[in-house]
């Protein structure tokens, strides 16, 4: 530790950056976990419990949060399962290079999407004037509010995250266990059954986790379909706050989320710590063709996944026709009125939008390339307390995080509330830590040695950093700039709580459409979005491969958190 100090005294470039990122992490990640930790356990400068169960007493809050429990854990099954249908399918069936792109693309449209947008297009299909209830069963009086469309919608939203979570785990699963197995007389289910499955275990649990996470922190969703009838506790804590102004209630329903996510984490390490799962050992083996998938199973498998594709590819061409009709379900004349709308009335939430997406996004690269850089290269007290704190609130459900932020930076001497300032901070400190990942995950693959011949020569840790380490990361400096876009542009969960009549977002705009049944500007709005993220990623996908030609290392995906 000694050493460390008298390191990290010598080094003045050095010492200003952890001390500048220490400072940023405080005010950003623990100030406003703190405060909310204050509010909702402490009164009087005492701890105290009593508000928490008068607020967890209440039937209609033990109701949203048993209401929590079930859906998430109903989207976490269903979803894990449609994702590993998909990546199975993707990783063991064999498949050319344009069925893959097909699969990634059907996979790609909910990712990119804001959380709501198939909530949106169920209304279009399920609705009381709905395509496929009205119009085509002539079903009269049908709702689409319960459990069943938000269950079918969020599902339907999130198994992305499965798929991307389980492809690389059975795409790393060596064919020769498998013909191992053939070998000594198992049939082609027995293998599935009793060695793929086994050794998936540890992507089942993080996937099932990840969704199970992204359910119970999705308010927007449950806000459209759920109903009254149907409460969830996001929707709970956000009318605590914005319809009763009750701070502290608010503070204890968003910490209630904290509990049921915390014992999924637990159980799901318990469960994979059981057992070992290790199938990348570096010995290299003979290469062998998959077996593990019969051709009529093949056909079976690509059926299932076309009929879930074109499930999300209807519900995005219903989303481009309800923008561009009078009124979906009551009149279909073709017309611009609902872009006219949004580039007219909506044109500050898109200017507002972009702004804040424009400035976070080389805030968030900047920022998730050096403490990835930091933590991964460079030898310091609290370098690894530097780590965990910067991806706090990349665990955390968003709604906690928007709540925090709201009463951290809600009186002086940090009124921040209402300003562009706590929006582009509330995504930076959140989105960030995919590029803090991504740093660590490339600098590891560069010799250190490099760095270190620069040292040797003579320049500075500033200079070696620009001028050598810059150049080889820089693709991770891309996707985490990437991700921040990507979320800034659909994210809602936390900046519900931070929007203000000075500066207000896109998806905030379409959730105010939706409650407001102007459902034509929603699917205006929904579809500007998708085009700009497409537009985005499309440049920072060129950039990559610029950068790849130039021999640059790569990255795999810069989607993700």
């Amino acid at each position: 530790m000694t050493a460390a100090v008298r390191r990290l005294g010598r080094d003045p470039a050095l010492l200003v950056t952890v001390l500048v990122l220490w400072a940023l992490l405080g005010l950003f990640v623990l100030f406003p976990l703190a405060r909310l930790s204050w509010l909702a356990f402490f009164e009087g400068g005492r701890l105290s419990l009593g508000h928490v169960w008068s607020v967890l007493g209440d039937p209609n809050h033990r109701q949203a949060f048993a209401n929590s429990l079930l859906l998430a854990a109903l989207v976490g099954v269903g979803g894990t399962a449609l994702g590993f249908l998909f990546a199975y399918t993707a990783a063991r069936a064999g498949l050319g290079r344009w069925w893959l792109a097909a699969l990634d693309a059907a996979t790609l449209l909910p990712l990119v999407s804001p959380p709501f947008t198939t909530a949106i297009a169920m209304i279009f299909s399920f609705g009381p004037r709905g395509l496929i209830t009205y119009h085509l069963l002539g079903i009269k009086g049908a709702t689409a509010y319960g459990l069943h469309t938000t269950l079918f919608a969020e599902t339907l939203t999130y198994f992305p995250i499965a798929y991307l979570t389980l492809r690389p785990i059975l795409a790393a699963i060596d064919p020769n266990v498998e013909d191992m197995a053939f070998s000594l007389g198992s049939s082609r289910w027995r293998v599935f059954r009793t060695v793929t499955l086994p050794l998936a275990v540890p992507g089942f649990a993080n996937a099932f986790l990840l969704l199970f996470a992204a359910s119970l922190a999705d308010f927007a969703t449950p806000l459209i379909l759920a109903g009254n009838s149907f409460p969830v506790l996001p929707t709970q804590a956000y009318l605590q706050i914005t319809g009763l102004f009750d701070f502290r209630g608010g503070a204890v329903l968003s910490f209630a989320l904290l509990v049921p996510a915390a014992a999924v984490y637990l159980l799901q390490r318990y469960w994979v710590g059981r057992g070992a799962y290790v199938t990348v050992t570096g010995k290299a083996g003979p290469a062998t063709v998959i077996k593990s998938v019969a051709p009529w199973a093949r056909r079976l498998l690509l059926a299932a996944c076309a009929a879930v594709a074109v499930v999300i590819g209807y519900f995005y061409a219903l989303l481009f026709y309800a923008s561009v009709v009078m009124a979906f379900g009551a009149n279909h004349a073709l017309t611009w009125r609902h872009y006219h709308v949004i580039f007219t009335e909506g044109l500050k939430a898109i200017h507002d939008t972009l702004i804040i997406a424009g400035v976070g996004m080389p805030l968030g690269g900047l920022f998730g390339v050096l403490v990835g850089y930091l933590v991964a290269r460079r030898r310091f007290p609290g370098r690894r307390a530097m780590e965990l704190v910067s991806m706090i609130n990349y665990a955390l459900p968003g709604t906690i995080v928007g709540i925090a932020y709201l009463i951290a930076f809600n009186s002086p001497p940090l009124a921040l509330t209402g300003t562009a300032l706590i929006i582009v901070a509330c995504y930076v400190f959140r989105y960030s830590p995919t590029g803090i990942r991504a740093t660590v995950a490339l600098l590891q693959q560069i010799d250190p040695s490099i760095e270190e011949a620069s040292q040797g020569l003579g320049a500075r840790s500033g200079m070696t950093f620009r001028r050598v380490t810059l150049p080889l990361i820089l693709p991770a400096f891309f996707a985490g700039l990437g991700v921040v876009f990507i979320r800034s542009m659909t994210a809602i969960s936390a900046t519900i709580f931070l929007v203000s009549i000075n500066w207000t977002l896109i998806t905030v705009r379409i959730l105010e459409n939706m409650t407001e049944l102007s459902l034509g500007p929603a699917a205006a709005f929904s579809v500007l979005v998708v085009a700009i993220v497409f537009v985005v990623m499309a440049a920072i996908s060129w950039a990559l491969r610029r950068l790849r030609s130039a021999g640059s290392l790569q990255v795999t995906s810069f989607l993700g958190g």
